[in-house]
């Protein structure tokens, strides 16, 4: 019997379906990786925006990781949206309490519509009690720029971001570049392991339907993180996986649409 490779991801959900655990979760799937969960907090939103945020008690978040933990252990892991001080304490407990290693961190901070999705408080608990034990971290240009202090320009911005997010504690940097101005052809994400860069460009997209792409992003990174490949080649994939998504869109919903996470499995069908 083939292996079966496991990996959860801690993260709000979104009733559009385009982010969050849902977004997470059908990666995962799409990835070949059986998907598990922890919700920190109900959304209420679609394609228009967030109507609603509730955030899940943070001693449930902690049950829901120890009951995956001690029955259903994964093989990497990630976190999206956790909202509050509290439930990032709570996330970093069990994650530390469970040894794992495989931990790529997606600083959710902003929805698409501009909804704050973590609180102020909250962003000194993520540099303090997550970076430190994070494997892989994946902020855009804004999340950057509010974990470091910085104001981020130009490529030695992102360079001299991605050093000082390395000093935090994490492993590996991956700065994306989806938000970055000045270049309308290319998107160049930039992977930092302490000691040297590796850029990741892609054709940019003109495409209202973005919603979502961080989350899918980070999810095809754990996903091959789960499955043995190395952080490099992870991104590598994730950084296809996301560019067919973008590529091949959905057209759903009346704002920012979401991502569509078959495109990617589709290219690589042999054509009939």
């Amino acid at each position: 019997m083939n292996r079966v490779y496991k990996a959860l991801t801690i993260a709000g959900s979104d009733s559009g379906g385009g982010a969050g655990i849902q977004a997470d979760l059908k990666t995962f799937q799409e990835l070949g990786v059986y998907g598990m969960s922890a919700l920190t907090a109900v959304t209420v939103q679609n394609t228009l925006g967030v109507q609603g945020v509730h955030p899940v008690p943070p001693e449930t978040v902690a049950a829901q990781i120890a009951s995956v933990g001690e029955d259903l252990a994964p093989d990497a892991l990630k976190t999206g949206m956790l909202f509050s001080a509290d439930i990032i304490e709570e996330v970093a407990g069990q994650i530390r309490r469970f040894g794992w290693r495989k931990l790529v961190v997606d600083p959710v901070m902003i929805a698409k519509g501009g909804a704050e999705l973590l609180l102020e408080e909250a962003v000194q608990a993520l540099r303090s009690h997550l970076l430190p034990q994070a494997l892989v971290v994946t902020p855009n240009l804004p999340e950057a720029e509010r974990l470091t202090g910085m104001k981020i320009s130009g490529s030695e911005g992102k360079r001299e971001a991605a050093r000082r997010l390395h000093a935090l504690g994490t492993a590996y940097v991956v700065i994306k570049g989806g938000h970055e101005e000045g270049d309308s052809e290319r998107s160049v994400d930039l992977l930092y392991d302490g000691s040297g860069f590796t850029e990741f460009a892609g054709t940019r997209v003109s495409t209202p339907h973005t919603h979502g792409t961080g989350c899918t992003f980070s999810a095809a990174i754990t996903a091959g993180l789960a499955s043995g490949l190395e952080v490099t080649e992870a991104v590598g994939r994730a950084r296809a996986f996301i560019q067919a998504a973008l590529e091949d869109s959905l057209g759903i919903g009346h704002g920012h649409g979401p991502t569509n996470h078959w495109a990617y499995q589709r290219r690589q069908r042999p054509v009939e």
